[in-house]
């Protein structure tokens, strides 16, 4: 029997665990149109992410970097970055995180639209 992943909500949308294992956690990620995640940085874990559907800006320790469907960035551990969508639609994208760590309380927030507490 195949267990269904769970979404988690948040204010920018939502996300479903496809993989979660010692070396990697996998995410499908969904920010609704004008929405953004916070810009934030982890200690334990880098990141890859593709994107599937929709318009994206990212932000990475300072440069703006702008992705479409098929395009993909790398998030070096330690480095600030959030993701903002700038279409009409939904973006969708797959998180591919590696590192010794996955746990959500390795999010350091920097900024954040949405009022959460910065630095957790």
């Amino acid at each position: 029997m195949m267990e269904m992943a769970l979404i988690d909500h948040r204010p920018w949308g939502h996300y479903e665990v496809l993989s979660d294992a010692l070396d990697h956690k996998v995410k499908r990620i969904v920010v609704l149109p004008g929405q953004r995640l916070s810009l934030q940085r982890h200690r334990h874990r880098s990141e890859h992410w593709y994107i599937v559907k929709g318009r994206a800006v990212v932000t990475l320790d300072g440069r703006r970097i702008e992705l479409e469907e098929g395009g993909s960035v790398d998030i070096p551990r330690g480095a600030a970055h959030r993701i903002a969508n700038v279409g009409s639609e939904d973006l969708v994208f797959i998180e591919v995180q590696r590192g010794d760590y996955f746990g959500e309380d390795d999010i350091e927030r920097l900024e954040d639209d949405y009022g959460r507490v910065p630095g957790r």
